[in-house]
């Protein structure tokens, strides 16, 4: 779960996708840091534990903000393809709330814009059980 890592990760494959003239590129859902499938967070209802509370922060540091540094560069990167690009992130909501993040598509057009973005609210841990 290292965005910075996850973003180098995208551009080259934008660039090889781009080598090969492709013109709609699309990536899964949470590809930015990573979908965190099986972690707890060291969580349940009413709790968590210190473990957990560590792996949550860092989940949460390493979620994207919209727009922000790596969505610049996601967007040259899209630019230099001259495609259109769909890529799922976590994101974190720094205007609106203390953290709320957010499993959120962005959608880039073949200017590098930044076309918009749909999100879907990502409970985590036990959260999702109520």
């Amino acid at each position: 779960m290292n965005k910075e890592k996850g973003v180098k990760k995208t551009i080259k494959l934008l660039e090889e996708a781009g080598e090969q003239k492709a013109k709609v590129i699309v990536f899964p859902e949470a590809f930015i840091p990573a979908y965190p499938r099986g972690m707890s967070f060291g969580a349940v209802v009413g709790s968590r534990s210190d473990e957990g509370r560590k792996d949550i922060l860092n989940f949460l540091k390493n979620a994207v903000t919209v727009p922000g540094p790596e969505t610049a560069e996601i967007g040259n990167a899209a630019k230099r393809a001259e495609a259109y690009v769909i890529i799922g992130v976590i994101e974190k909501d720094n205007e609106t709330s203390q953290g709320t993040l957010y499993c959120t598509a962005l959608f880039f057009g073949p200017d590098g814009e930044l076309l918009g973005k749909h999100r879907k609210l990502k409970p985590t841990g036990s959260e999702r059980l109520i």
